[in-house]
Formats: structure tokens, sequence, C-alpha cells
């Protein structure tokens, strides 16, 4: 084998698959056919769960806050005036320390991702194409534009256009809808304050009659969505036409990049032939309404890499089978929410709406590694939520540890990092006297009962050779 796991694809969903095979010191190489980084915004929303998912990443989740931005104020623009909307969020609260939708560029994340996998020794390989795929009991050969790879798994994470997918023969079921465009660009402008997300007209109507202009946080530039297209090229002076006909001082300066985005809602009914296994864009692409492709991408990348790194390291190899059977569902769950908010209702959302595409609300209860367990607290499959923990926090210890074990009182775990609880995280957690609460290396609530109890179901998942340590 030249290595153990190739990873197609070098969008946040790759990256992050990369980060958490290295971090954990798994062989990986990172192929991406574009011949530099990705230089626009796309998504420019990272969800509550994913900025918990990613914070056991070495405190990815600080940096990408102090970069980023929560509770725009939205100003609308309309027939009857103008009006200011208060930014919809929440306070933080000691068991869930982001509750609000953080603004980022897409391009910010996976700058911020890439600088911690370097620190884990593995840059992604710029201009190397995946050219064919051949799968074999023992591994997968990867055909590139560079040569030829052999390796125990491939992740294929190459987007919407999936090589990897196409060449396997996946299916990827769904529908484009081709008079549902819009043109996404970002453009420097002026006339306008960058404390407010300014929005026009709405999505129906005449052409280019709805238009959004939303600051993107440390930068100097906006991202433009403008929509329904009509038949003409959305090149710069359309562009140029669209920026200053929001008022007599708003005036385009250049654009940086620009795309006609295709409603286009589709999905794969299984995530894995063989050694390959699909994860983000490649397996589910969704409506950009309620920010949610880019974030569960991320929730795709976390919960196959601690599994394939388990699994590498002498863990039952029937852990990976439950990767099609958690994200799935999941994946038809969050099309259908985006899909919902694309009809219009995207700017007007419903508390509830607001909360599902928090995606603090996603669960594996019902999966292979759930259980059908309905008493208080969190239940297994259910998101491990934060809580005080001595002078520390629960998320602040797991970044010391793959698997944890919360206890009331001291246990022995094999294969897990012990924290006592306290006060607070008993509450939060429901802890019963002599019970113990195992949280998966991705956040979610294992297995509750007594340590032996949770000691025999962590065997067969936990690394038998080796250490699956976070870095």
């Amino acid at each position: 084998m030249d290595t153990e796991v190739v990873v197609a694809g070098a969008g946040p969903t790759g990256l992050v698959a990369a980060l958490e095979l290295a971090r954990r010191g798994i062989g990986v190489r990172l192929l991406d056919a574009a011949p530099a980084p990705f230089a626009g915004s796309r998504g420019k929303g990272l969800q509550p769960r994913s900025l918990e998912l990613l914070d056991v990443v070495g405190g990815v989740t600080d940096r990408l806050v102090a970069l980023g931005r929560t509770h725009l104020p939205v100003r609308r623009y309309g027939p009857d005036g103008v009006v200011d909307e208060p930014a919809q969020g929440r306070a933080p609260t000691p068991d869930t320390p982001w509750p609000s939708t953080l603004l980022l560029p897409q391009w910010r994340v996976e700058q911020v991702l890439r600088e911690r996998l370097a620190v884990c020794g593995v840059a992604p390989e710029q201009g190397v194409r995946v050219e064919d795929v051949a799968t074999a009991d023992d591994g997968v050969t990867v055909a590139t534009s560079e040569g030829t790879l052999r390796a125990r798994y491939l992740v294929g994470a190459d987007g919407g256009g999936s090589t990897v997918r196409r060449t396997l023969g996946v299916p990827f079921l769904g529908e484009t809808r081709e008079e549902m465009r819009m043109v996404v660009a970002d453009v420097e402008l002026e006339g306008l304050d960058r404390e407010h997300w300014h929005q026009w007209g709405s999505p129906s109507g005449a052409p280019y009659s709805w238009v959004a202009l939303c600051p993107l946080p440390a930068t100097s530039t906006w991202q433009l969505q403008a929509g329904p297209l009509d038949d003409r090229e959305p090149d710069d002076p359309v562009i140029a036409g669209i920026v200053a006909a929001r008022g007599p001082r708003v005036r385009l300066r250049s654009v940086a990049w620009r795309s006609v985005w295709r409603l286009n809602v589709r999905m794969v009914a299984d995530y894995r032939v063989g050694p390959v296994f699909l994860a983000g864009d490649a397996a589910h692409v969704h409506s950009p309404a309620g920010a949610q492709g880019m974030n569960t991408g991320i929730g795709d990348a976390m919960n196959l890499g601690w599994k394939l790194a388990a699994v590498l390291r002498g863990a039952d190899a029937g852990l990976l089978d439950t990767y099609t059977a958690e994200r799935l569902p999941i994946a038809a769950g969050v099309l259908g929410i985006s899909a919902e908010l694309s009809g219009g209702a995207m700017w007007a959302r419903t508390a509830a709406q607001v909360r599902t595409t928090s995606q603090l609300d996603l669960s594996y209860r019902d999966g292979p590694l759930g259980a059908s367990d309905d008493g208080p607290g969190p239940r297994p499959g259910d998101r491990a939520p934060d809580a005080p923990v001595g002078d520390s926090t629960l998320f602040l210890r797991r970044r010391e540890a793959d698997w944890t074990v919360l206890a009331a009182s001291a246990a022995d775990v094999e294969g897990a990092t012990v924290v006592l609880a306290g006060d607070e995280a008993i509450a939060t957690y429901a802890l019963a006297p002599g019970e113990v609460v195992a949280v998966r290396p991705d956040g979610y609530v294992g297995r509750r009962g007594t340590a032996d109890e949770v000691r025999a179901w962590l065997a067969p998942l936990t690394a038998q050779r080796g250490t699956v340590r976070a870095a």
C-alpha cells in the first residue's frame, strides 16, 4: 500500500476527513483536482453543531470564531420602506457555547483547516486529478493524473460532480430544476454599510427581482445573491447593473468570483462501495437555503474519520457499516429542510426551522450504535452537550481525548479518558448513581450504563493496537 487512506477533494469535507485521520496517526494522501485552493465564498455559514464538532480538532473553532461574525442584523428594502430586523441568535449557555450561525466565507474555513492539517504534516496535493477507481477485497487502486496509488480505503469528497461516484456507477437520485437559478458572486462595492445583511424583493418575480448583499467578515468583499436569472450571462456589466440598482450611491468596484447556481437536490442511496466511502457533496447536494451543505459534509467527515482510524488500528471492521446507516437519514432530513426553505421562506424562518438548521438536534438515536432508551438526559445517539467539569469544561477536556467517559466518581474504562462530573454536569446529563456516559469521538452519546457495561460495549469499537488519540 502507498498509504492507508486516499481522500479525493480538498474542500471542507475532504479537509476535515484528512485531519481526523492524520491527527490520529493514520497515513493519508489528500488529492485535489484544482491547481490551487478555491478562492470563492460559496457557503458562508457554519452552524452551531459544526462549531462543536470542529472544536475537538486542536481548538480550530477558536480560530474560526475569531475570524467570523454572529448576530448580523438584516436590513430589508421594500415598497413600504426600509425595515431593520434585529439579528436572530441566542446567548451562549454552559451546555451550548456557540448557539448561533457563524458567518464566514468557505475559503476562509478551508484556509483554517489547511493550517491545522499542516501541523499534522499533511498538505493537499493540488492539481492531482482522480481518473479511475478499482476496488478489491484488500483495498482500492486510484488512478490519478500523476500516477497510481494503492490504499486500504478511499474517501470520495470530490463534490457534486464527483469522479469517484461516477466511476463507481453510484446513482445520484433527485432532481435539477433549471428554472430556479441565481447568480452568486464575491464583489467589492461602495455605498452600503457593512453592519447589515441587505436584502431586496422576493425570490419570485421578474429577473433579478430578489437581491441580497452580505458583508463577508474579515474581508473587504460582499457575497451577492441575485435571482431569478434571465437569459443574460451574469458578466461584470450585468452584476454592476444589479448593484447600481440598489441605490444612487451604491457602485460595484470589482468582481472576485462568480457562479450560476441551479436548484439541485440529489443524494446517493448508499455511502459505501466496498473500500470506498462518499462524503459531502459527492453524496448529497442541497439548496443553499439554511446553510446546510457544507455543514452536513463536515458531519459526514467527522462521523467517518474516527471510524476509519479505529478499524485501521484493529477495531471491529463492522464499525464502518454504521457510516451509511447513521449519515444517510441525516442527509435526507437536511435535504428536506433546505428544499423547504428554497421556496422563499429562507428569509422568514420560524423558530423551529432556525433550531433545525442549527443541526443541534440531529441524532443517531435510531442508528446501529444507538439504543432504544427513553430515559432522562441525552440518550445514546444524541448530541453530547458541553458542561462545566472542575475548572474546565467537557468540550475542552475532549480536545485531549478520543473516547470520553463522564462519571460522577472514579471509574476505570479501558480505551477512554474518564472525566469526573460535578453537580452541573451530573444535572445536564441526568447521571444516576453508579452510571457513566461514554461520549463518542464525534461528540455524540455512545452508551450509558455501569462502567462494566460501557467497557464491554466499547471494546470492539476502539483500537486494539497503536494509539487513536487526539493530537
